[in-house]
C-alpha cells in the first residue's frame, strides 16, 4: 500500500530488483543505471523519466505509461511490456533479446539500433519508428 507518487524522483542507481510497484507514479523520475531486474511495475506511469542504462531484465511492464521515455541502451531481455504505451520513446540501443512487446504502442519511438532477438512483436504499433540500424531478422510476429 503505501506512498505511489514519486513524480520527479531520484534514484540514479538505485537496486530496486523485485520491488512490486505497480501503478506507481514516476513520471520525471531519474532512475539511469538503477537495478529494477524482475520489478514489478505493472500500470506504472514512467513518462518522460530517465531510464536510460537501465537493468529491467525481467520486469513486469505489462499497461505502463512510458510516453516519451528515455530508456537508451536499457536491458529489457525478456521483459514484458504487452499493451505498453511506448510512444516517442527513446529506446536506441536498447536489449530487447526475448522481450514480449505484444500489442504495446512505439508510434513515433526511436529504435535506432536496438537489438529484437527473439522480440515478440505481435500487434504491436511501429508507425512512424525510427528503426535505422535495427535488426528485426529474428524477431517474432
Amino acid at each position: 500500500m503505501g506512498e505511489r507518487n514519486f513524480i520527479n524522483a531520484n534514484l540514479r542507481c538505485a537496486v530496486l530488483a523485485s520491488v512490486k510497484l505497480s501503478e506507481v507514479n514516476l513520471s520525471y523520475a531519474q532512475l539511469s543505471w538503477a537495478n529494477l531486474s524482475q520489478a514489478n511495475l505493472n500500470k506504472a506511469d514512467l513518462t518522460a523519466a530517465d531510464l536510460s542504462q537501465t537493468n529491467l531484465s525481467g520486469a513486469n511492464l505489462n499497461n505502463a505509461y512510458l510516453m516519451r521515455t528515455n530508456l537508451s541502451r536499457a536491458n529489457l531481455q525478456q521483459a514484458s511490456l504487452r499493451g505498453t504505451n511506448l510512444s516517442s520513446a527513446n529506446l536506441s540501443e536498447v536489449n530487447l533479446t526475448n522481450a514480449n512487446l505484444t500489442g504495446a504502442n512505439l508510434a513515433l519511438a526511436d529504435l535506432r539500433g536496438a537489438n529484437f532477438y527473439l522480440c515478440n512483436l505481435s500487434g504491436a504499433n511501429l508507425t512512424d519508428a525510427k528503426l535505422i540500424e535495427s535488426d528485426l531478422a529474428f524477431a517474432r510476429q
